[in-house]
Formats: structure tokens, C-alpha cells, sequence
């Protein structure tokens, strides 16, 4: 009886090695060679802007159009010594063109009439630099205008990287690199091997801040931050052999 028993699970444990090689052999036949696999590789540095930029407006609003630009012209020049005070050089303080617009006299009933009781006028003022910490710092304080009377309405900073032309090269590389490596990781448990490339396509660059894993079918072109993070990525479709 007790041989019996012993035979029972002999057979038992062959049954199921048996059946563990079979199935092995199965999977490893569900990909036959010589079609594709399409792998999206990808590779992200993280870079420091090298350019910086600033936008405000300054604002004024007299009882006639000729009072409202006067009030302009006279603040400029204080707007103008504070950036140099600054360290902003002369040249890479941009100003744009006057707009100005009419202020309407409303009814106590909220309605509009044509009867205009001022004017309004602004000036977009852009400076840019190298400097980026300059540029930040400045956006931070520029509000102390204020205090001299100037209405401001202030843009947000924006900060870009110059040199992205050379680093997209190598990162398209590292990117096909990766696909590759996705490839052998996938084929690994099936006894096929990545072969030759057919095809190769380059994704779209994303541009985010360093911690976002934001991504978009356009792609990103973030310029919130003065670190950036820089991914490229690489559909590829390998030969299976």
C-alpha cells in the first residue's frame, strides 16, 4: 500500500513537471520570429534657464487722453532708473507702444451710456537678461513702485533654456537606447531576441518643471520655472528573431 502511495506522488510531481515544460514551450511559441514589437523609449535631463524675461505695465487714468500719457511719460523715467538701479542695462529694456481707451459714464441702473467720463492709458515695459536670479528677484520687488505712485500690473517671469538644439541630439539616442532595452526586457521570457530596427519615429520634446510628469500630444514648452526637465522620446519598431 505504502508503494502505491510513493507511485502516486512520483507520478504526481512528473505530471506537473511536465506540464510546467509544455506550457514553457507554449509561451515561448505565442511570438513567432520574424514580426515586430514596437517599443516607446524615452530620456529626461534636467537643465538650468539661461535667459529670463519680465513684463509689467504701468498704468495711468486722467480726466483727457493728453493728461493720461502725460502721467505715463512723466513715471517712466522713474520705472527706468529703478531697473538700472538694478543692474538691467539699458538694451535689454524693451518699451512698447502706448494704448489708451475710454472710461463710460453708467446709469444708477448699470447701464452704459456714450457720455465718456475719462481715459485710461498703459504701457507694456519687457526687460530680459541672462541673469535669470535677477529677473526673479526683480518680479518679486518691482511692486515697491507702488509706493511712487505708479500703478503696475505685473506678468509672470518667464525663463528659458538656449541651448536645447544640442541636447535633443543625445537625448533622442538615450531615448533609442531605452526603447531597445524595453524591447529585450519584454522578449526576455519568450526566447526571441530583439532584432534589426524597420522603423523609427521621433516623439515630441516635453518641457516641464522638474518634479511634473505632465505630459501633452503637442508637447510641453513649460517657462514657469528656472530649472527645467527635458524628455525626449523614441517610437521604435524592432524585427523579432
Amino acid at each position: 500500500m505504502e508503494k502505491i502511495k510513493n507511485f502516486q506522488i512520483i507520478l504526481s510531481c512528473l505530471i506537473i513537471t511536465l506540464g510546467i515544460i509544455f506550457s514553457s514551450i507554449i509561451f515561448s511559441s505565442k511570438i513567432p520570429k520574424d514580426e515586430n514589437i514596437t517599443v516607446t523609449g524615452s530620456s529626461s535631463k534636467i537643465v538650468k534657464s539661461d535667459i529670463a524675461k519680465l513684463g509689467f505695465q504701468i498704468q495711468s487714468r486722467a480726466l483727457t487722453q493728453k493728461e493720461a500719457y502725460a502721467i505715463l511719460k512723466k513715471n517712466y523715467p522713474i520705472v527706468e532708473k529703478y531697473l538700472l538701479e538694478k543692474g538691467i542695462k539699458k538694451e535689454e529694456i524693451d518699451v512698447k507702444t502706448v494704448n489708451s481707451y475710454y472710461n463710460y459714464k453708467t446709469t444708477p441702473n448699470g447701464y452704459t451710456t456714450n457720455e465718456i467720463i475719462s481715459y485710461n492709458a498703459s504701457q507694456i515695459i519687457e526687460i530680459s537678461s541672462k541673469d535669470v536670479n535677477k529677473i526673479k528677484e526683480i518680479s518679486t520687488d518691482i511692486q515697491i513702485l507702488a509706493d511712487k505712485g505708479i500703478s503696475l500690473n505685473i506678468f509672470q517671469p518667464e525663463y528659458f533654456y538656449s541651448d536645447l538644439a544640442s541636447i535633443k541630439i543625445d537625448l533622442l539616442k538615450e531615448a533609442s537606447k531605452d526603447a531597445k532595452q524595453r524591447a529585450q526586457s519584454m522578449l526576455e521570457a519568450t526566447n526571441a531576441k530583439v532584432g534589426t530596427v524597420k522603423s523609427i519615429r521621433m516623439g515630441v520634446f516635453q518641457i516641464t518643471p522638474p518634479d511634473s510628469n505632465s505630459v501633452s500630444n503637442m508637447g510641453m514648452n513649460d517657462t514657469t520655472t528656472i530649472d527645467k526637465k527635458v524628455t525626449a522620446v523614441a517610437n521604435v519598431v524592432f524585427k523579432i528573431k
